[in-house]
């Protein structure tokens, strides 16, 4: 099953795909008011199955043609996003990096970097670079606290595509990796009876045409389960919580004008635009007005800061 979140004039609304359409089930779930974390996080919340939905019980719903359907995050306003570092090894040799995610352990980005599919990234700085890193992503469905390897796969609600937009700067991996647009997501959650094994997916990651990313989920030095099981292990996940799971080699900048767009098997496509409207020169951002110019490394290939 595909869940997806979609707007419509009025409010925002929770679909099944059906081949080339979009069936609303918004009125069929058992889920409280969604508020602004969307309705699909109302109903991983409420421990509500959409499994339970016939083929009967969708029959007369409204229908909407994807081609025309405006797309939301899946997760508008997740709990939150952990994120793994340098979790592939190519992405390990390529950056030059010492250390891996064993090492290095988790980090956080703000939920409120969240972008749907068809949005924009929006460039912050017109003389640093920002790089895509594509990545498959994992949605938690039941509170998981101190779980095995072994058992983690049972606390996955499913599957979507992910970009972690990265600046290249001197700041925390949290700061270069949370403005607002850098987290796409989407176009929806697949359920893990679609997708089977994680740890066999192919990803794909195209900018401007090219293709960039092209590895497998089976190259992650910490695998889905793994990567849950560590995470539970430090901090409560509760439903509706995303585990990015690290990109793998072919990060590169991204430009005013350029689309991306990542590719995972039997996961789905995300597809966003970038744009540098309100790009700024990064020595005028709050707290370096009037200093000097960001350091000469900063335009370039941060070798070590995944």
């Amino acid at each position: 099953m595909r869940l997806a979140v979609f707007r419509t004039d009025r409010e925002t609304r929770l679909g099944v795909v059906d081949g080339d359409h979009l069936v609303d089930i918004t009125g069929l779930v058992d889920a409280p008011p969604s508020g602004p974390a969307g309705p699909l996080h109302a109903l991983l919340g409420s421990g509500a199955d959409p499994h339970r939905l016939t083929a009967g019980a969708l029959a007369g719903r409204p229908r909407v043609p994807l081609a025309g359907v405006r797309f939301a995050p899946p997760l508008p306003r997740p709990g939150k996003i952990v994120a793994a570092p340098v979790n592939y090894r190519d992405h390990q040799a390529e950056m030059a990096a010492p250390l891996t995610v064993a090492d290095l352990g988790l980090f956080l980005k703000a939920p409120s970097s969240v972008l749907g599919h068809g949005g924009a990234v929006a460039l912050p700085y017109t003389d640093v670079r920002t790089d895509q890193e594509a990545e498959l992503a994992v949605v938690i469905g039941r509170e998981a606290r101190h779980v095995p390897a072994e058992r983690a796969l049972d606390h996955v609600a499913g599957y979507t595509c992910l970009l972690d937009i990265t600046v290249r700067s001197t700041e925390d991996r949290s700061t270069r990796k949370s403005f607002d647009t850098f987290t796409p997501l989407g176009p929806w959650l697949t359920t893990p009876e679609e997708v089977g094994d994680p740890g066999t997916l192919a990803l794909r990651c195209w900018v401007g045409g090219t293709l960039r990313q092209s590895a497998s989920t089976a190259d992650l030095i910490f695998g889905v389960p793994q990567l849950i099981a560590y995470a539970s292990s430090v901090m409560t996940l509760w439903p509706g919580d995303i585990v990015a799971t690290g990109t793998p080699a072919g990060v590169g900048p991204i430009r005013h004008g350029e689309r991306i767009a990542v590719q995972i098997d039997r996961v789905g496509r995300l597809e966003v635009s970038v744009t540098g409207d309100r790009a700024r020169p990064y020595a005028a951002r709050p707290g370096r007005a009037g200093a000097p110019g960001p350091p000469p490394s900063a335009g370039r290939t941060e070798a070590v800061r995944a």
